[in-house]
C-alpha cells in the first residue's frame, strides 16, 4: 500500500517526543586536504552530524512510513585556524517506488560553499530561532529533503518545509559566514532554489512532480497501468515545454530536478510511444542532451 503521512496540508509543529524522526542519513567525510592537527579536531564530526540529522524531528508532526534515506558527503578544503573550517557538500535523496525494490533520486546538490565555526566534540544542538553556520545548513537541507519527498506525495505538499528552509536562507545571509546564503548568478545557490520553489512560476510543476511520482512512478511496475504512468510522466515534460518561454533556464530548481531526473526520464520512457518525446527533453534540459541523444539513437 502507498504510504500514508497525516496532516500533510497544514503541518502542526508541536512539542514532544513521541514523533519519529524523518530521515536516515548516511555521513560520508573527508578531510584529506586538512593538515593533521585539523584532522584530528574532527575526528567525530561526521558520527555527530549522522546523530544529528537522525536523531532530531525536523517537521515534529505525525511521521508515518519509512524514513527518507539520504546521504551527506562532506569534503572538508580549508581550516583557517583552530576553529573555522570550510567544505563543499553533496546532498542525495532517495524515495522508495510502491511496487518495486528501486528508488528514485530525489536529489543530488553539489553545494561548494560552506564555512562554520567547530570545536572538537561540541554539541551540536536543534534551535529553530537562533542561526547557527554549522546546524543551520543541516537543517536547511533536512528541510528540503523533506519537502521535495512530501511533494511526491501530496500536491505542494513540502511548502511548509521549503518556507523555513528560506527563513534559514535569508537570515544566513546577513551573518558573519554568509558566502553561500546569498543569491547569486552561479549555478547552484541555496536561497535561489527555495526562492524558485515558493514561486507561483513553479507551482505547476511542483504539482507535476507529484503526478510523476505518485501517479507515475509509483505504478509503472504495474502491467495494466504502465501506459497511464507514461502518461503521467510525460505530462511534466509537455508542460514544462509550454511554460519555457515564461521561467528562467537558469532556475537552480529545475538545474536540481534535471539533475536527479534526466536518468529516470531516458529509463521509464525509452519504449514510450512517442520518442519526439526526447526532442523536447533536450529543448527544456541542455545539460543533458547527451542523454537524450542516447535514448533516440
Amino acid at each position: 500500500m502507498k504510504r500514508f503521512i497525516l496532516l500533510l496540508v497544514i503541518i502542526i509543529f508541536i512539542t514532544g517526543n513521541n514523533y519519529s524522526q524523518e530521515i536516515e542519513a548516511t555521513v560520508v567525510v573527508n578531510y584529506e586536504q586538512l593538515p593533521v592537527a585539523a584532522k584530528e579536531r574532527l575526528v567525530n564530526f561526521g558520527a555527530q552530524v549522522k546523530d544529528y540529522l537522525n536523531n532530531n524531528k525536523f517537521t515534529r508532526q505525525n511521521w508515518e512510513g519509512d524514513k527518507i534515506k539520504c546521504n551527506i558527503n562532506i569534503f572538508f578544503t580549508a581550516s583557517s585556524d583552530e576553529l573555522t573550517y570550510s567544505a563543499q557538500l553533496v546532498v542525495a535523496s532517495q524515495r522508495a517506488i510502491e511496487g518495486s525494490r528501486r528508488s528514485s533520486l530525489m536529489l543530488n546538490i553539489m553545494d561548494n560553499s560552506w564555512q562554520f565555526r567547530y570545536e572538537r566534540n561540541q554539541a551540536m544542538y536543534f534551535n529553530q530561532t537562533d542561526f547557527d553556520p554549522l546546524t543551520s545548513l543541516l537543517d536547511f537541507y533536512a528541510y528540503i529533503i523533506i519537502g521535495f519527498d512530501l511533494d511526491s506525495y501530496y500536491r505542494l505538499g513540502g511548502s511548509e518545509l521549503f518556507s523555513r528552509a528560506l527563513d534559514i536562507s535569508v537570515r544566513g545571509a546577513s551573518g558573519a559566514f554568509s558566502e553561500g546564503w546569498q543569491t547569486k548568478s552561479t549555478a547552484y545557490n541555496r536561497r535561489g532554489l527555495v526562492e524558485n520553489l515558493l514561486n507561483a512560476k513553479y507551482q505547476q510543476l511542483r504539482q507535476d512532480i507529484f503526478d510523476y511520482h505518485y501517479n507515475g512512478l509509483d505504478i509503472y511496475h504495474s502491467p495494466d497501468l504502465k501506459a497511464e504512468a507514461q502518461e503521467n510522466i510525460v505530462k511534466l515534460v509537455r508542460n514544462l515545454e509550454k511554460t519555457k518561454d515564461q521561467i528562467d533556464p537558469r532556475s537552480v530548481f529545475l538545474k536540481v530536478f534535471f539533475d536527479a531526473k534526466a536518468g529516470e526520464f531516458v529509463e521509464y520512457l525509452k519504449d514510450y510511444k512517442d520518442q519526439n518525446i526526447f526532442n523536447i527533453l533536450k529543448k527544456i534540459d541542455a545539460p543533458h542532451i547527451s542523454k537524450y541523444d542516447e535514448a533516440l539513437k
